[in-house]
């Protein structure tokens, strides 16, 4: 097999996926003497990078339907959520502060009050119930719009679908390190005079997320706020009869971070923003390598 023919299997999301993981490997080498696990993590990064690499080797002899599956969904998942866990293993030892205080302090200074304390006013069980199944669709939503693209066999839009989700995870990552806090649900506990109260699993949903991000100081940007909202704007773009089913959910999931208590407002406006670097500045990024891409593929030819 040729180099070219290995270039040439090359996504714009196999490179973002190597630098990011690049990115962290090297701050675990050089914080290694205040990372309890540090070995930990230089393996899991490792690891997923031979791996990547394995699978864009592959791909190069032979994309065929399994491959397709394992690169393009499997892997993708695999690789954010890995990610996602080690944060915990790493956050608190390169940069320990947190900044919940200025976050709490900002979304006073808007609103002359605390937005989680005063939806105490319209708190109901069955309320609390539904908008912690909004809040948890964000796992399920992009998804439902890159198999939705794969069985569609739109192949260049779930690669460019795919690629700007990949990179608003990422960014959210890079959030949580720069500004890392733990939420309103921890720090704002005291200040709330209701518990919320689901009907049916909300408690059992609430006591996994709790023990899966608890660690994570990840509120900063609200991931679930950019994430949800950039597959909004990629099912509009790419299968609007799916906008319309997600576009209440996604309206409902907006709402829920705050009201369930994980967000503060101004996570949840830093999700915005990160929503819209992604589209803009993700958009031309993939545009110039599909761009040059094409170039290579004529040269060659």
């Amino acid at each position: 097999m040729s180099s070219l023919e290995l270039k040439k299997a090359i996504r714009a999301v196999d490179l973002l996926t190597f630098s990011f993981l690049s990115f962290l490997l090297v701050i675990t080498l050089v914080y290694i003497n205040q990372i309890p696990r540090a070995y930990l993590l230089i393996t899991i990064y490792t690891v997923l990078m031979t791996a990547l690499f394995l699978l864009v080797y592959l791909r190069s002899k032979d994309n065929g339907i399994f491959l397709r599956i394992m690169n393009d969904l499997i892997f993708p998942v695999i690789v954010v959520l890995l990610i996602f866990n080690s944060l915990g293993g790493l956050i608190r030892y390169i940069n320990p502060a947190t900044y919940d205080h200025l976050l709490i302090r900002i979304d006073y200074l808007i609103f002359k009050g605390y937005p989680t304390v005063a939806l105490e006013g319209i708190t109901s069980p069955i309320i609390t119930e539904v908008l912690q199944f909004a809040y948890i669709s964000y796992y399920f939503l992009p998804l439902i719009l890159g198999v939705v693209l794969k069985l569609s066999k739109r192949e260049s839009e779930f690669d460019r679908s795919l690629f700007l989700i990949i990179l608003c995870f990422f960014m959210s990552y890079i959030g949580y390190i720069l500004v890392p806090a733990v939420g309103p649900r921890y720090t704002m506990y005291h200040l709330q005079s209701i518990e919320l109260k689901g009907v049916f699993l909300r408690e059992g949903i609430d006591k996994i997320l709790n023990t899966i991000e608890g660690i994570k100081r990840d509120a900063f940007p609200s991931g679930h706020s950019g994430v949800a909202l950039l597959v909004l704007y990629l099912s509009y773009r790419f299968q609007k009869h799916l906008f319309y089913v997600f576009l209440p959910v996604v309206m409902a999931l907006l709402f829920s971070t705050v009201y369930l208590r994980y967000h503060y407002v101004v996570d949840v406006m830093g999700g915005i923003l990160l929503f819209l670097f992604t589209a803009y500045v993700g958009e031309r990024i993939y545009t110039c390598w599909e761009r040059k891409r094409i170039s290579d593929e004529e040269v060659t030819q």
